[in-house]
C-alpha cells in the first residue's frame, strides 16, 4: 500500500506540473488503469483469461450515453436517470447484469475455462461490436456525440482539472476496495479457483459461484472505466465495445504485470504514454516496437515489465524489516504493494 500511495499521490500532481492538454490526457489514462486493473482480477488471480472484456467496458459506456443524453425516453423517471451522477451506478449495473446473464452461460455445470473461454469470449466481442455498429438507434458506425458530463466544482466545464480529480479518486477507490478484497479469504478463494478449482469444490465451495461473482466484479468496474470515460469524452464509439480494446487491454496487463493491480494499472498508464510518445517518433512502425516489447517481456519477465522490479522491491522491503524487527513482536507487515 506504500508504494500505490506514492503512485497516487504523484498521478495527483499531474495538473500542477502538466498543461491542460495532459491533464485530459491523464484523465483517460486513468481510466484505462481502471479497467486493467478489472482485468487483474480476473485473468492475475481468478485465472479466466478473456479476449472480451473491452464489451463490459463498452456496455457501461454505451448506457451512459444512452441515459444522460435521454434517448431511452421521456418523463420524471427518465429525466431522472438522466443526471450523469444517476447513470453513472445505473451503467455499472448494466455491465453486471450483462456479465451476470453471460457468465451463467459460461460458468454452469463444468464451465469453460482456458483457450475455450478466450475463444467464447473473443466471438462475444466481434458480434457485439457488430451488433452495436448496426444499430441506428445507438448511432452505427459514427456512435453517439455530445455525452454530457459528469458535474464537478468547475465553474468552467472545458477545465479538466475537476474531472481528474474526481477519476483518480475514484480510482484509488477502486484500487483499495480489491486490493483488501484480494486480501481477505475471498482473494484465498480467487487464487484456489484458478489453481485448483477441483479440489475446491471438495472442499464444499461452489466453483460457479466464485467464478461468477469475479466475472461480474471484474465487469462491474469495467463498466464503471467505461461509462467515466464516455462522461470525460463526450463520445462513445463501436470501438470501445469490441475486440481491438479487448486486445489492448490484455497488451496492458501483461506488460505491467496481471498479478498485480497496480503493476497492471501503470502497465495501462505506460502503453498509452509510450503510444502518445512512439507514434510521433516511429509513424506506423510504433506497433511493431510495441510488439517486440510485448515478446521480449513475455520471454525474459514473465511477471511482467513493472511486476518483476515491484515484487523485487516488496521482498526487499519484507526482509529489511524483518530483519530491523527481529526482537521486536508485532504484526506482520504486508509489504510495499
Amino acid at each position: 500500500m506504500t508504494l500505490a500511495a506514492i503512485i497516487f499521490v504523484a498521478l495527483a500532481l499531474v495538473p500542477v506540473l502538466g498543461s491542460g492538454y495532459w491533464t485530459g490526457q491523464a484523465t483517460r489514462y486513468v481510466l484505462f488503469g481502471m479497467f486493467a486493473m478489472s482485468l487483474s482480477l480476473l485473468w492475475g488471480r481468478a485465472g479466466m483469461l478473456t479476449f472480451g472484456h473491452a464489451v463490459f467496458f463498452g456496455i457501461g459506456g454505451y448506457v451512459m450515453a444512452t441515459l444522460t443524453m435521454g434517448l431511452v425516453g421521456d418523463g420524471t423517471f427518465f429525466g431522472l436517470l438522466a443526471q450523469p451522477w444517476i447513470a453513472l451506478p445505473v451503467s455499472v449495473i448494466g455491465a453486471a447484469l450483462a456479465a451476470a446473464a453471460l457468465g451463467w452461460f459460461l460458468f454452469w455445470g463444468r464451465g469453460f475455462s482456458g483457450a475455450y473461454l478466450a475463444i467464447i469470449t473473443l466471438s462475444v466481442a466481434v458480434v457485439v461490436e457488430q451488433a452495436v455498429r448496426g444499430l441506428y438507434a445507438l448511432g452505427g458506425d459514427n456512435g453517439l456525440v455530445g455525452v454530457p458530463a459528469l458535474a464537478t466544482w468547475a465553474a468552467d466545464p472545458f477545465n479538466p482539472v475537476p474531472m481528474f480529480y474526481t477519476v483518480l479518486v475514484i480510482a484509488a477507490l477502486v484500487y483499495v476496495g480489491l486490493d483488501r478484497l484480494l486480501r481477505s479469504p475471498m482473494g484465498t478463494l480467487l487464487t484456489a479457483v484458478s489453481a485448483n478449482p477441483e479440489r475446491l469444490g471438495h472442499f464444499g465451495y461452489s466453483v460457479f459461484v466464485v467464478r461468477l461473482g469475479a466475472f461480474v466484479l471484474g465487469a462491474a468496474i469495467a463498466g464503471l472505466a467505461g461509462a467515466l470515460f464516455v462522461a470525460t469524452d463526450g463520445f462513445a464509439s463501436p470501438s470501445l465495445i469490441g475486440f481491438g480494446l479487448s486486445a489492448e487491454v490484455l497488451i496492458w496487463v501483461a506488460l505491467g504485470g496481471r498479478n498485480i493491480l497496480l503493476a497492471a494499472f501503470l502497465g495501462a498508464i505506460a502503453v498509452r504514454l509510450a503510444e502518445s510518445f512512439l507514434s510521433g517518433l516511429l509513424g506506423d512502425f510504433w506497433l511493431l516496437a510495441l510488439g517486440m516489447v510485448f515478446m521480449g517481456s513475455v520471454v525474459l519477465l514473465p511477471q511482467g515489465l513493472i511486476a518483476t522490479p515491484m515484487l523485487w522491491l516488496n521482498i526487499r522491503w519484507i526482509q529489511g524489516n524483518k530483519s530491523n524487527n527481529r526482537d521486536a513482536p508485532g504484526p506482520a507487515n504486508d509489504g510495499m504493494v
